[in-house]
């Protein structure tokens, strides 16, 4: 028991950083026992709960853990009853003989062709634990007036959503402006001067080659996706290689049957095309230069803990003695990028520009990602919201990750609404860019105009309904066609920019909550904490989406549309090196996920997960930084590069909006 207890208190660390108190901890040990679950399953179930409920819903007390207490239950009793629904229908499918009935054809030929019909195996489809709101046609409401105080038709209208909740307006949030996370809380947060500096404080450098971006899309070539996977893994044994002298360790093929201990290189897959990988199924994909591109399964009992995902390239040492597995003895430690740093001169100069006589605060940057509206409406009230408060604090920098028009957004994936009236501007021949510009570009040129020295940051996703570019890695929007302001700089996904000294890595897909749902765990990992491990993963395979294949599109949390199917990765395998690192790690690594917000320093690297802008039913979070300056010591002017160090120096808060 006391060994499920520190496992439950591991597991659930983010929400209980100071352990789970009694009374809580009692119900969750009441869960295990009653349904038998483990408490990696039951963590999981919690994610899936938090997701479903919002973030207001879900602080770990007891009242709270006892709603999830029910609605495990409840999940599993529906569950329960579809399997029996199901048995019987097969029951009867035997002996009965089919009738044509008054709702219902013979032989359900026309199940889901006619209104009212009921699925083709004639059961409900089961909701998932991340249910959205019913996706019903929205109809058409009366055009609003002033584009200013325009207001989108609601859906549907009692609002209630598929599972049985009701959307929270906006303005009836509860804890606005609460901090729900800080790190380096000694340090003072960023205080607005007396008036907008006379000029921008953040010069930023994108440090990608954003032009290779604008490739072709859906070009891709079978033969060139073999050739950028197989270079993958010869990287990664030069780095290897590096690393460890052949003096020390052989490296060879794990293909090749031999009873000498050697080091093969080469990537986490699955010996089946379906299911999730696990233990038992585990094989390493070798390149055609240093197995033949063969795969082999894994044995991996004797290792004490093991933490896997598919696309992950690993070192292992083993023995492949009978030709048919290779069994793996230990797993070397994958070695690291160097920190970003940057020479003492340019530091000081960086100092005397903006902290000086100590009189300028600390650079401020809002950081966001998309949707940026409730899935009821399209009144845009979140991003209306921290463009309010990014003015109000005169911001150096506001960082925004699409999707801005999400293509995942019920009232757009249905185009079933009404814009405001707009001077120039016929509905009938409306564009998304149009939309876009009224709801979007608006609001940036008010915070532009409040602040002139502001620098604004726009990163799409491959949910964007108004960008052209439908795969992964994705070029910049158009910032012309969109009408942004001359503040702001669309950039590619996944960027790597430079604010000043500070090397910024962001990318708006989703990766961490595909790592957390595909990745394989054998005993208990050397980093317990599941939210540090996930980006720990990043940083070590270098690249902002190391998972592959990508998780398939059902079982990621559903979209807002009538088929419920989410959008996915979108990878380009051909020009997925897009996606790699450069020669640093950054200082800060931007991965906005549906997971809880976070801030954590990884391999010293700050990683912020700032959540959602606005959940499906309601309002969600964004992260604030504080960056001081770097202070530079007497023996350290000596030297030729310094560290940034900006884990020590940087004030993160997750704040609700």
């Amino acid at each position: 028991m006391d060994a499920i207890t520190a496992e439950l208190n591991e597991l659930f660390a983010g929400s209980s950083p100071d352990g789970l108190p009694q009374d809580v901890l009692a119900e969750l040990l009441s869960i295990l026992r009653v349904h038998s679950i483990p408490a990696q399953e039951l963590f999981y179930k919690w994610e899936s709960y938090c997701l479903k409920m919002g973030p207001e819903e879900t602080r770990m007390n007891l009242d709270t853990v006892r709603a999830f207490k029910r609605d495990v239950q409840e999940a599993l009793e529906r569950d329960s009853r579809s399997k029996t629904g199901r048995h019987a229908e097969k029951r009867g499918a035997v002996t009965a003989t089919p009738r044509a009935t008054a709702s219902s054809d013979m032989f359900d030929m026309l199940d889901g062709l006619t209104p009212g019909g009921r699925m083709a195996n004639g059961s409900a489809k089961r909701k998932s634990d991340f249910g959205s709101p019913l996706v019903a046609k929205v109809g058409k409401a009366e055009k609003t007036g002033s584009p200013m105080n325009g207001k989108t038709p609601s859906r549907p209208a009692n609002g209630v959503g598929a599972d049985g909740t009701q959307p929270m307006p906006f303005s009836e949030r509860q804890n606005p402006g609460q901090i729900v996370e800080t790190i380096n809380s000694h340090l003072q947060p960023s205080e607005p001067p007396m008036a907008p500096f006379p000029e921008a404080r953040i010069r930023p450098t994108a440090n990608t080659d954003m032009k290779k971006f604008g490739y072709k899309p859906m070009a891709m070539r079978l033969s060139e996706s073999s050739e950028i996977l197989d270079d993958r893994i010869d990287e990664f044994t030069a780095i290897f290689q590096k690393e460890f002298p052949a003096e020390e360790l052989t490296f060879g093929s794990a293909s090749t049957q031999s009873t000498s201990e050697v080091i093969a290189v080469g990537r986490i897959a699955s010996d089946t095309l379906e299911g999730k990988l696990n233990p038992a199924s585990l094989m390493l994909e070798t390149s055609r230069r240093s197995g033949a591109g063969l795969r082999v399964p894994l044995k991996v009992d004797s290792l004490p803990s093991i933490n896997f995902f598919p696309g992950q390239i690993v070192a292992l040492k083993g023995i492949n003695a009978s030709g048919e597995y290779f069994s793996v003895t230990e797993v070397l430690s994958t070695p690291l990028l160097p920190l970003a740093a940057s020479s003492p001169a340019t530091l000081e100069g960086i100092n005397e520009r903006l902290y000086e006589a100590d009189v300028n605060p600390p650079l401020n940057v809002f950081v966001a990602s998309g949707p940026y509206t409730a899935d009821d409406n399209l009144d845009f009230e979140p991003l209306r919201e921290i463009c309010e408060k990014a003015a109000e604090s005169y911001a150096d920098g506001v960082i925004l990750l699409g999707p801005f028009l999400d293509i995942e957004h019920p009232l757009l994936a249905s185009g079933d609404f009404d814009l405001p009236e707009l001077d120039g501007v016929d509905p009938e021949t409306a564009t998304l860019t149009t939309v876009f510009r009224h709801y979007i570009s608006t609001q940036l040129q008010k915070l532009a105009s409040a602040v002139p020295s502001i620098t604004i940051v726009l990163v799409p996703s491959v949910r964007d309904a108004v960008s052209k570019h439908v795969s992964w890695p994705q070029e910049a929007l158009p910032k012309k066609e969109l009408g942004l302001p001359k503040q702001a700089r669309v950039v590619c996904n996944p960027v790597t920019l430079s604010f000043n000294e500070t090397v910024v890595g962001m990318c708006s897909h989703d990766v961490l909550y595909e790592l957390r749902r595909e990745e394989v765990l054998h005993g208990r990992p050397r980093e317990g904490n599941l939210l540090t491990r996930l980006p720990k993963y990043l940083i070590e395979q270098r690249h902002f989406s190391p998972v592959y294949p990508p998780s398939a599109r059902e079982n990621l949390p559903k979209a807002g549309t009538e088929t419920g199917l989410a959008t996915g990765a979108m990878l380009d395998i051909s020009y997925s090196k897009l996606g790699d690192w450069w020669n640093v790690r950054p200082d800060i690594l931007i991965s906005p996920s549906v997971l809880p917000p976070f801030v954590k320093v990884v391999d010293s690297v700050l990683v912020i997960n700032p959540g959602t802008l606005s959940k499906r039913r309601s309002a969600g979070t964004y992260a604030r930084v504080s960056i001081h300056p770097r202070e530079i010591s007497d023996e350290e002017r000596e030297q030729k590069q310094l560290g940034h160090k900006l884990y020590e120096r940087a004030r993160v808060d997750i704040i609700r909006i």
